[in-house]
């Protein structure tokens, strides 16, 4: 779900407001029941800070991560590169002081605006499939995904869906804006909820150079952003005076939206160039578009009713029936939306809702990781599957108004040339599911080992046995323990898990000692993954770093940097992500280098589920036969385990 922060450029910008939070593994509960109310922020005082590791750990626990990785010529460069830098003439700590200064001033943490910075905001291609990830959520009964969805036009199913999951997703803003979503815990450890101020009204601004954040808190926009046949709608939700509006209303309100569009195209010869089309381009080309668009006055206020929108609700009806069928093709369409159509790609959520009633979603990633967006969503699923008692109608509630746009030509041309970049993007994507039906994390713990180490080793034996090399892996670790955390890299590839993959089909090596250096390799990613969450990781350290170089002199001091294993090293192989539980919620996201994989997966009880894509144009990926020999692995480690049992 990252690029290669190592690519991008030093320069710092600023955005319309400093930063955000983190993954949540456990799910946040929201109540009207004043008798239950938990202040949602009262932890946020007990919080410590984010530590700033000391470079010889940094160090030390970098070089770690390249043994596996570098030949020994290589590894003794980078030995050298990183002795020099932290040396006390080397520029390293020079470089540890300023940031220690940056923490000094820094009211909540001292990643807090580099990370959005440099991993989000100055990233100029796309965010479209580069940034934003997408889930598939799982259908509900009382809208089963079954039935003929004619093309072209709203279903009842899909309305009713999409209405529900509104009125849940309206809750859980009331809830927060009120205190009363419950404060999320990990074993007993308050985890940081100032992230859940980013969910709503929250709008990535495309900028020269760098973007910008608009968000308010408490966010008491009163409409949510529908688009329906690629136009852009103002539905209000709440009246003015703040009363949310019932499940019949809001139901009303999208059939009267989608009838409003109709009747506008209906009356045009031929429909505008879309706008929403931009938000799927190049950042600087979109940024280029809304410059000129915010000389019109009414563009002006067309772009705050979409900036200040709660959320949004994507009404998907031009769709192909396999992709509303198909849970695989299902996923690939929230993801790329087929070329970006129908989309704000800027918003924090978007719903997008298919005429089959089936829900996915497609949501911006600088304000929010994508575990804590889930909670939010898996909850909304929990409540929609029951009987909901409607609440009154709000008096005097305002109409949905299609959001007009005055287009110029030079605008259109950029709209054109957004289209023909997200076209491209989507068409060199694949994305696959994966279901391992075999066993699942119940299974995994009659082992002895925690189930996330188990599939992360695993699937560092699977590329081995597909590709024949170790894989630089990034695995997301959180970091909400901490004041405004957002999350570290967990290092996946390692020695001892390098040394299983290499054992693993050897047939002279026993099966009791290549049990041992599976049990290494799971020793070894649980320690790198505890460390992580304490915040003694050394991505996010040397990221801080490096944002302290201030001038190219400076940057060809800095060797550790200079050095090809730093960017070796960060060239993630396989981008991973845990989003368990994954009843409800199938995640998705891209490839993060050109010749790489992006597995999001999740262990159920009963079964392993995962997602996994490339990009098309490598010729060193094949996803397809890849996700057999991940089947492959996953099965002979059964196979092992309960032979060992019965030992």
């Amino acid at each position: 779900m990252l690029s290669l922060l190592a690519q991008r450029p030093a320069a710092f910008c600023t955005g319309s407001r400093s930063v955000l939070p983190v993954t949540a593994r456990s799910r946040s509960n929201y109540t009207t029941d004043s008798s239950q109310q938990v202040s949602t922020f009262a932890n946020q005082n007990k919080l410590p800070r984010l530590p700033i590791p000391t470079l010889k750990a940094t160090a030390t626990r970098y070089l770690k991560t390249l043994r596996p990785l570098l030949d020994n010529s290589e590894y003794a460069r980078a030995e050298r590169a990183v002795s020099s830098f932290i040396s006390i003439s080397g520029l390293g700590p020079v470089l540890q002081r300023r940031l220690q200064e940056v923490d000094r001033q820094a009211p909540a943490s001292w990643l807090e605006n580099i990370w959005v910075q440099k991993a989000y905001l100055e990233w100029r291609e796309p965010n479209y499939i580069n940034a934003n990830w997408a889930a598939l959520l799982a259908d509900n009964p009382n809208f089963p995904a079954v039935g003929d969805a004619p093309p072209g036009q709203p279903t009842g199913p899909q309305l009713a869906r999409a209405a529900r999951l509104i009125v849940h997703l309206l809750e859980a803003n009331d809830a927060i804006n009120q205190g009363t979503l419950t404060a999320d815990s990990q074993r007993g450890t308050p985890m940081c909820m100032n992230q859940f101020k980013w969910q709503f009204g929250t709008s990535r601004i495309a900028r020269p150079g760098c973007d910008g954040l608009v968000n308010q808190y408490p966010s008491t926009a009163t409409h949510i952003l529908v688009m329906y046949r690629d136009q852009t709608i103002e539905v209000p939700v709440y009246n003015n005076a703040g009363q949310r509006a019932s499940l019949v209303q809001i139901t009303s309100q999208l059939l009267q939206a989608t009838r409003r569009v109709d009747d506008l195209l209906a009356r045009q010869a031929q429909p505008q160039p879309s706008v929403a089309n931009l938000t799927a381009g190049n950042r600087d080309n979109w940024a280029n578009a809304r410059q000129i668009l915010e000389k019109d006055t009414a563009n002006v206020e067309s772009l705050a009713k979409v900036d200040s929108a709660l959320f949004g609700v994507c009404l998907d009806v031009n769709v192909n029936a396999k992709d509303i069928y198909d849970p695989e093709r299902s996923v690939a369409l929230f993801t790329h939306s087929n070329s970006g159509c129908n989309r704000w790609f800027d918003k924090a959520i978007q719903l997008i809702v298919l005429g089959n009633g089936r829900v996915g979603v497609n949501c911006e990633h600088t304000p929010a990781d994508a575990l804590t967006t889930g909670s939010l969503l898996m909850e909304a699923m929990e409540k929609e599957t029951g009987i909901y008692k409607d609440t009154a109608s709000c008096a005097e509630l305002a109409e949905p108004m299609p959001i007009q746009w005055n287009v110029t030509p030079e605008v259109v041309k950029l709209i054109d040339n957004a289209q023909k970049e997200a076209g491209a993007l989507a068409g060199n994507l694949r994305m696959l599911l994966g279901n391992m039906t075999q066993y699942g994390a119940q299974w995994i713990k009659t082992l002895g080992v925690s189930p996330d180490a188990y599939f992360q080793v695993a699937l560092q034996a699977a590329y081995f046995r597909h590709h024949g090399k170790p894989a630089p892996t990034y695995e997301t670790s959180s970091l909400r323990r901490f004041l405004h955390g957002r999350t570290e890299t967990i290092r996946s590839c390692s020695e001892e898990s390098l040394a299983f993959s290499k054992v693993f089909d050897d047939k002279d090596v026993s099966l009791k000692k290549k049990l041992q250096f599976f049990q290494q390799a799971i020793a070894a990613h649980l320690e790198y993954s505890k460390a992580a969450s304490l915040g003694q990781g050394v991505d996010r350290h040397l990221l801080g770093l490096r944002a302290q170089i201030q001038s190219p002199e400076e940057a060809e001091k800095a060797l550790l940097f200079q050095d090809p294993s730093y960017i070796q090293s960060m060239s993630f192989a396989m981008s991973t992500s845990n989003v368990t539980p994954g009843e409800k919620f199938r995640g998705a996201f891209a490839p993060v280098i050109p010749d790489g994989y992006g597995i999001n997966y999740a262990m159920d009880k009963s079964d392993l589920k995962f997602s996994i894509s490339e990009w098309l144009s490598s010729p060193v990926t094949d996803a397809t036969a890849f996700r057999e020999t991940i089947y492959k692995t996953l099965s002979d480690l059964y196979d092992a385990g309960e032979y060992a049992k019965r030992q």
